[in-house]
């Protein structure tokens, strides 16, 4: 089994305690491998308590497990713009969308990995762009729901001046187009509901709430 399936990663949200409330406790008592590639799905039956303080009865759910990825925001704080890439996407043809999306960087985190390491790696190989400082921004569960996977979000300081037109890695058959806008075009993108994959968004999102306070802050340093 690679080790890929195996790692796990902290919260990385200092608040994040604040909000438990209620049961704690989860019992598995069985695990069944339904299906292992590239990624794989386990079946676990469990139970877990209840918040009128019993327990549920035993339950089975099969969890798709990918991993855990980092996505990244790049910024040019002199120029204010963003960079951004487009890539086809499967998943979005099956739902029946447009399968081109307007996105961040990302990538999976490896074993032995850091996810700062990640973002450091993957805004070089998807944008062709070195990255200065790194700010965090969230960490979040993508589909808890039936998903394990996590995604760790960075906003990243770069020039957006030196990005290709094209990026990305043969071998892992990425065909991107890397484009940049300028910080108020891509806050009008938002505010038009332009935006239709949810990394992006949080990001953006993020970003409008602090644009101004990292601009000034990466000039003044």
């Amino acid at each position: 089994m690679s080790n890929r399936f195996l790692k796990t990663i902290r919260c990385l949200n200092p608040e994040s305690d604040l909000c438990k409330r209620g049961p704690s406790r989860v019992e598995t008592t069985g695990t069944e491998q339904m299906y292992q590639n590239y990624f794989k799905v386990n079946r676990y039956d469990l139970r877990h308590e209840t918040f009128a303080g019993g327990w549920t009865p035993v339950i089975s759910r099969e969890i798709f497990e990918r991993g855990h990825a980092v996505g990244i925001l790049p910024y040019d704080p002199i120029r204010d713009e963003l960079v951004f890439i487009e890539q086809f996407r499967a998943g979005a043809l099956i739902a029946g969308w447009h399968p081109w999306l307007m996105e961040i960087a990302a990538g999976i985190i490896e074993p032995g990995e850091t996810p700062e390491e990640v973002a450091r790696r993957e805004t070089l190989e998807e944008t062709g762009l070195e990255v200065n400082r790194l700010e965090f921004i969230a960490h979040s569960l993508c589909t808890p729901g039936g998903s394990s996977e996590t995604i760790a979000l960075y906003c990243a300081e770069v020039d957006a001046s030196a990005h290709p037109d094209t990026a990305g890695i043969d071998e892992e058959h990425e065909d991107i187009r890397v484009f940049h806008l300028s910080a108020s075009e891509a806050l009008d993108c938002l505010a038009r509901k332009g935006i239709n994959n949810a990394s992006t968004l949080i990001a953006l999102q993020w970003f409008a709430l602090n644009r101004e306070r990292l601009r000034q802050q990466w000039l003044q340093q």
